[in-house]
């Protein structure tokens, strides 16, 4: 079951991320990161524990992107990572984003969803906030992927 998530997930969350974080596979978060943009956040919820997590983070009045995708590897190749983004997809929708864009290791799982391999120099210079937070700026290895909201 998809749902937003909730504080009392935020540690649960934390330490998915923190799996693959520590493989350099995507960007750590911190508990406080977590707390502060808890609203961004959905869960996938199996018997009552959290399987995995994806945020969608709105930049500015027409673009979002999809962040920190982590699925427990027990849980990996169900399909709940591609219901978690569909899930912020919806949400991208109904607030009207134009493009939602998303940093990743696993292109071709975004290509699936629809995303198309841009530049990174396309995206918004706002994005690179984030990036000072990474251990591997400015030498960003990720493949940065774009969706057109077409409604």
């Amino acid at each position: 079951m998809i749902r937003k998530a909730q504080v009392q997930d935020v540690v649960e969350m934390k330490h998915i991320i923190y799996n693959y974080a520590r493989q350099e596979l995507m960007l750590a978060r911190s508990l406080s990161e977590l707390y502060e943009n808890i609203r961004d956040f959905y869960v996938y919820e199996v018997d009552g524990q959290v399987a995995g997590c994806c945020a969608l983070h709105v930049f500015w009045e027409d673009v979002a992107e999809v962040r920190a995708l982590a699925v427990k590897p027990d849980y990996a190749r169900q399909g709940i990572g591609t219901e978690l983004v569909r899930a912020c997809l919806k949400e991208a929708g109904e607030l009207g984003m134009k493009e939602v864009f998303t940093l990743t290791y696993v292109p071709e799982f975004f290509e699936r969803l629809g995303f198309e391999v841009v530049d990174k120099n396309r995206l918004p210079r706002k994005v690179w906030s984030g990036c000072l937070n990474c251990p591997k700026f400015p030498e960003c290895d990720e493949t940065s992927l774009i969706k057109p909201m077409l409604y």
